[in-house]
């Protein structure tokens, strides 16, 4: 008989952070529109132990994760390989991980604030162990939902994106109550803006509360799938809390009407479980001279301003301004290339964990970093088993997993991301291998 449990914990920092996630905005919390939270799904089949986290927060760092994987491991016994721990992503939270390209940026901290983090870090074990102690006889069903107009592919609003969301229902045995909703969907949590001063979930948030409203008693958990490419930029009216609100319950209002269509027959008593993780090494990228990196810089500085000037759609003027932002980090990994610190901050990101769960008659696949979405397009149309695919897990990998097509392109991502998109195929053929051995 399959077990489960869940709990959710709340993040929101109790005195002004700076919240991490747009350059050159100084943005220290003025309040909290709606709470972060550390959300975990416990589920045992009598043989095998698991735990899925999400996390609203930027990112999750691989220390981070170490350390809450062992702690958690002390007081359940449930093995560290068996525990993935994943950012939702938000831009409008506090900053738990240093990042080598943020270094110029005269507004980000030059420190993680220990406090914070050591809370922070505390609340994701306290809400596994809870997850783990309220575990009780459990039937579970997977469906997924489309969802249309919350995001599309930022850099080609016609180009690859995965409209699918992915679904875990997790119900009560005795009485067909919903425990716990797994959600994994592949789009940034960036309707708020540089302009927000308020501590947010962004979309995400919006859309678990909303589930919330509809199934009281509910822990949803949410996943942020591979959209190192994905955005709401082309898609948002505004760029509100009305908006991410808007948005979010568009998501709710999908992922709702999947969980309603769901026969009676669909759910399950009997799931196998299991769990298998291994690493890549991936592979560091080359950066142009300082001279090259700084002409580079003006050179999209340029465009960006004629395209204010000129007047042009919200999109394309917020892409040429992130190239921007992306040449900005440019020059200062190209800085730190001449220097010879970009290769300790390589050598200490290149070894990147690849994580497989089966459950029942899925797979959920987790990834570390800001993986483009075609690299999870491909694993799930390889797969043998329908899997749905975790981006942000156990680590963060300094950024971007960008396509050979985007490397050779130069946008925003490929510009400071600190692995070459070699790394990219490694991850997925080290997914292929793993979802293998548990199919």
């Amino acid at each position: 008989m399959l077990k489960a449990g869940a709990a959710r914990y709340d993040l929101s920092p109790r005195y002004p952070m700076f919240l991490i996630g747009y350059p050159h905005m100084p943005r220290l919390s003025t309040g909290i529109h709606d709470p972060l939270h550390a959300s975990a799904l416990f589920l045992d089949d009598g043989r095998t132990s698991l735990l899925l986290i999400g996390v609203d927060l930027l990112y999750v760092g691989a220390d981070t994760v170490v350390r809450c994987r062992t702690a958690i491991y002390a007081r359940t016994g449930i093995s560290p390989a068996h525990i993935l721990i994943s950012a939702t992503h938000t831009h409008s939270g506090p900053m738990t991980t240093l990042h080598l390209a943020f270094r110029r940026d005269p507004v980000v901290p030059a420190a993680v604030d220990g406090t914070y983090l050591a809370w922070v870090e505390d609340r994701i074990v306290t809400a596994a162990v809870e997850a783990w102690k309220n575990r009780t006889d459990a039937e579970l069903a997977v469906t997924t939902a489309t969802i249309e107009g919350v995001g599309t592919n930022r850099l080609d609003p016609n180009g690859p994106a995965d409209s699918e969301a992915g679904i875990l229902v997790l119900r009560r045995a005795s009485d067909h109550i919903p425990l716990a909703l797994d959600v994994v969907y592949s789009m940034h949590p960036t309707v708020l803006h540089e302009d927000s001063t308020l501590v947010s979930a962004d979309f995400p948030g919006a859309a678990m509360m909303r589930l919330i409203e509809t199934f009281p008693g509910l822990v949803p958990i949410y996943h942020t799938g591979p959209s190192g490419n994905q955005s709401p930029r082309w898609c948002v009216k505004a760029q509100t809390f009305e908006e991410a609100e808007r948005l979010g319950g568009l998501l709710a209002d999908r992922v709702r009407e999947a969980v309603h269509a769901l026969r009676p027959e669909e759910f399950q008593h009997e799931v196998v479980l299991k769990a298998v993780s291994s690493t890549v090494r991936l592979e560091p990228r080359r950066f142009p001279s300082i001279e090259q990196a700084r002409a580079n810089r003006e050179r999209t500085r340029t465009r960006y301003q004629k395209l204010r000037l000129e007047g042009a759609p919200h999109g394309l003027v917020r892409t040429a301004e992130c190239e921007v932002f992306g040449a900005e980090e440019g020059l200062v990994l190209a800085e730190a290339q001449a220097s010879g610190e970009l290769r300790q901050w390589q050598e200490r990101y290149q070894t990147a964990e690849v994580q497989v769960f089966r459950i029942g008659p899925v797979c959920l696949v987790g990834v570390p970093g800001e993986v483009f979405v075609e690299y999870g397009l491909e694993i799930k149309a390889r797969a043998t088993r329908r899997s749905f695919i975790i981006s942000l897990a156990n680590g963060e990998c300094q950024g971007y997993i960008v396509t050979p097509e985007a490397e050779q392109a130069g946008g925003y991502e490929a510009q400071c991301g600190l692995f070459t998109a070699v790394s990219g195929r490694r991850l997925v053929e080290k997914a292929m291998a793993l979802i293998g051995e548990v199919a």
